[in-house]
C-alpha cells in the first residue's frame, strides 16, 4: 500500500512539474510576443517620423553668397524683368545689413520691383520706409516720383489699362496720394529730371479728380436728384477751376436748374459756360471736329 502511495505521489509531482513547465513556457511566449510587438511598433514609429521629415530640406543657395554676389544677382533679375526675384533678393540684401553699403539702394529697388510686379501695397510700404529713413538722400526726388507712379498706376488697375476704363470713375484716394507725391517733386525739386513729367501727371490727376466729381453729378442728375447734382458740379468748379471737366460740370448745372424751374440760374450758368468755353458743343450744338482721345490716355 505504501508503495502504491509513493507511485501516486511521484505521478502527481511529475504532472505538477509538467504543468509548471507549460505555464512558464506560455509566460515566456507571451513576454517574447510582447517584446516583438513593441519592437515593430518602434520600427513603425521611426518610419513615420522619417516619412514626415522626408529628405533633408533644400538649402537656400543664397545663404552662402556674399553681399556683392547677392547684389549682382538682384541687379540681373531687375535688368531681366524678373520682378519677383528682384524684390526677394533686394529684400534679403537689406535684411542682411540694413545699414550697409547696398542697403539704401536695395530699399528703393524693392519698391520699384514690387511696383513692376503689381504688388502696389508692398511697393508703397517700401518707398515710404525709404523716404522716412533717408529724407536727405541724393535720390529722394526719384523716391517721391516713384511713389507718385505707384499710386498713379494703382488707380487704373490691371484691367482698366486694357479695357480703356476712365480712371476718374474709380476711387480717387490713390490719385490724391499720387498728386501729393508728384507735388513734392515739382515744389521741392523743380530742377530734377523727374519734375516735368511729374507736373504733367499732376495736370492729368486734377482732370481726373474733377471728372470724378462730374461723374457723381451726372449720376445724381440722371436719377432726378437735381440739387445733389448741382452741389457736386459746384464742388468740381470750386476745387478744379481750370480742368476740362468743368465744361461738363457747367452743363449739368444748367440742365439741373432747368429741371428745377429756375430759368434765371440756368441762363446765368449758360452765360458762364459760353464765356469760358465758347466752342462748347453744349452752346453751339455741334460736336467738335477731330474729337481727341480722352484726357487720361497718354
Amino acid at each position: 500500500m505504501r508503495a502504491l502511495n509513493i507511485i501516486i505521489e511521484s505521478a502527481q509531482k511529475t504532472v505538477a512539474r509538467k504543468t509548471a513547465l507549460r505555464t512558464a513556457a506560455r509566460a515566456t511566449l507571451r513576454s517574447t510576443a510582447s517584446r516583438v510587438a513593441r519592437y515593430f511598433a518602434c520600427v513603425a514609429a521611426i518610419a513615420v517620423v522619417a516619412a514626415c521629415h522626408g529628405l533633408p530640406e533644400k538649402t537656400d543657395e543664397t545663404a552662402t553668397w556674399p553681399n556683392n554676389k547677392l547684389y549682382t544677382e538682384a541687379q540681373d533679375a531687375l535688368s531681366g524683368g524678373d520682378w519677383g526675384k528682384c524684390a526677394k533678393y533686394f529684400e534679403m540684401l537689406e535684411g542682411r545689413d540694413p545699414f550697409g553699403h547696398f542697403a539704401q539702394q536695395a530699399q528703393i529697388n524693392v519698391a520699384y520691383c514690387n511696383w513692376k510686379d503689381s504688388e502696389n501695397d508692398a511697393a508703397n510700404e517700401a518707398i515710404d520706409r525709404f523716404i522716412q529713413l533717408h529724407p536727405g538722400h541724393p535720390d529722394i526726388a526719384y523716391a517721391y516720383y516713384l511713389k507718385g507712379m505707384i499710386n498713379f498706376n494703382d488707380d487704373l488697375g490691371l484691367f482698366g489699362r486694357f479695357s480703356g476704363q476712365d480712371m476718374s470713375e474709380r476711387d480717387p484716394k490713390s490719385l490724391r496720394a499720387s498728386y501729393d507725391a508728384f507735388k513734392v517733386v515739382v515744389d521741392k525739386y523743380p530742377n530734377s529730371k523727374y519734375a516735368p513729367d511729374a507736373a504733367q501727371r499732376m495736370r492729368y490727376i486734377v482732370n481726373a479728380l474733377a471728372s470724378h466729381e462730374v461723374h457723381a453729378a451726372d449720376y445724381y442728375y440722371r436719377r432726378g436728384a437735381y440739387v445733389a447734382a448741382i452741389n457736386r458740379a459746384q464742388l468740381a468748379i470750386r476745387d478744379y477751376r481750370n480742368a476740362p471737366a468743368i465744361e461738363d460740370a457747367l452743363h449739368i448745372m444748367m440742365l439741373s436748374y432747368q429741371k428745377l424751374d429756375q430759368p434765371q440760374l440756368a441762363d446765368d450758368t449758360k452765360r458762364v459756360l459760353a464765356g469760358t468755353f465758347p466752342d462748347s458743343p453744349y452752346i453751339t450744338g455741334h460736336a467738335r471736329p477731330g474729337q481727341q482721345k480722352s484726357w487720361w490716355q497718354f
